[in-house]
């Protein structure tokens, strides 16, 4: 017989059985859709959080306060831990706040060929009122200098920038992001520059307005006002006040340099010995994603020891399932080896029919998954996500089960004798 007429056999056995059939197909669905699902809703969360912490390019880097580091875990802990070299930080020195003066040394003193921003994060809970509206209480205020927008990667769609006059006398002009502008002015902006806007109990006059970056549910970027960081200084002072020095590098391949150069004038005017380590972070925006793909990471493998936990399962029923076949259908086999049939074609049979239940549970469950997993993106608002490789690696995986789950069945009903097994009642 040709391969084409045993397929078909095997394919008429398998619908000619549907009960069997869709229990089988439904377990090792299940698995794939977890498979599928789980890695295609985080890949919607990786691409969601690339676009929200994207707001630095690639040649950029920014010096932080060393307490608002991310960390993940304990992997920080047990590396300190793990290098019995690691320079000491005095522990008045631990969490030392970055001054302004610091920031300001640091802008005048620094001359890598690149742009330099000092910036403030005055508050992440302002409201904002024109006359009767007001936006909900979750404004982002940011303090910045004439190079802001540039190392934000903001760009002005209504208005002007601020210029030195703006930023040296800290007076009340502030730049609005697409959904304050919106919010308090409607969705055509109209009149929005030179119009007055309030934050909280102080009156500004809008200079401009900012083209989108791209809200998600991660982070949005456009839910922002952003005012002079003398004027941040003088409204939204505090004790605690930790400034933030933003760096772009004219060349990427020099970010290297830049970073050690950044790093030695800093601990320079910060009065570090030789013996202390940085009390300040030196980050990338890619950094801070990465850490969180690293957390991503541990639930990817949850979801593949699941999904393979599932499959190891769906074999064991799908063997057990083709062995009661082989004795439903004893007198069936014995016929077509009597008719000629050879023990090959039996066993290429069998095989066959838990190749076509394992693949037809994963294309179902693949399917699925997919659409599970791009819920995820349309609440994220990421793009329709189509994860190929996970797909190839599904499908691969349910045929690699069918196979393995089928040898013995296929091998016991190929050595059956058609004498007995015509005499079978």
């Amino acid at each position: 017989m040709q391969a084409r007429d045993i397929f078909s056999l095997a394919y008429r056995s398998v619908t000619g059985n549907k009960l069997r059939t869709g229990l089988t197909v439904s377990i090792i669905a299940l698995g794939i859709t977890v498979l599928v699902g789980i890695l295609t809703a985080i890949d919607s969360m990786k691409s969601s959080i690339y676009s929200s912490f994207a707001s630095m390019g690639a040649n950029s880097f920014s010096i932080r306060n060393r307490g608002m580091q991310l960390h993940m875990g304990d992997d920080g802990d047990k590396a300190s831990k793990g290098n019995k070299n690691i320079k000491k930080v005095k522990k008045s020195n631990s969490n030392k706040m970055i001054r302004y003066p610091e920031a300001v040394a640091f802008r005048d003193r620094y001359k890598f060929p690149a742009i330099v921003s000092v910036s403030f994060q005055a508050s992440g809970i302002a409201t904002v009122y024109k006359d009767d509206k007001k936006t909900n209480p979750n404004v982002q205020v940011i303090g910045g200098d004439e190079n802001y927008l540039e190392i934000s990667n903001y760009e002005v769609a209504q208005g002007r920038n601020f210029n030195q006059l703006d930023v040296q006398s800290g007076r009340n002009v502030a730049i609005l992001g697409q959904d304050v502008a919106q919010k308090l002015f409607g969705k055509d902006m109209k009149n929005v520059v030179n119009n007055t806007v309030r934050v909280g109990d102080i009156r500004y006059r809008v200079i401009g307005v900012l083209a989108s970056k791209g809200s998600s549910k991660m982070m949005s970027a456009d839910n922002v006002v952003i005012t002079t960081v003398n004027n941040t200084r003088r409204i939204f002072d505090r004790p605690n006040a930790s400034y933030q020095i933003g760096v772009s590098v004219k060349d990427i391949k020099q970010m290297d340099a830049a970073q050690g150069e950044a790093i030695g004038l800093f601990r320079i005017i910060r009065g570090l010995a030789i013996t202390e380590e940085d009390n300040f972070e030196l980050s990338k925006s890619d950094s801070i994603a990465e850490m969180l793909f690293s957390s991503l990471g541990k639930v990817n493998l949850f979801a593949i020891v699941i999904a393979f936990i599932t499959l190891f399962g769906s074999a064991i029923g799908l063997m057990n399932i083709m062995l009661v076949s082989v004795a439903e259908r004893t007198r069936e086999i014995g016929v077509t080896k009597a008719l000629g049939a050879t023990s090959k074609v039996v066993r290429t049979q069998f095989l066959y029919e838990a190749i076509i239940i394992s693949v037809m549970g994963g294309i179902i469950g693949v399917i699925m998954g997919m659409l599970l997993g791009n819920i995820v993106s349309a609440l994220l608002k990421s793009s329709f996500i189509i994860p190929w490789l996970w797909i190839l690696i599904g499908v691969s995986l349910c045929a690699a089960v069918g196979l393995v789950s089928g040898i013995y069945p296929a091998y016991k009903a190929s050595k059956l004798d058609p004498i007995i097994a015509l005499r079978y009642e």
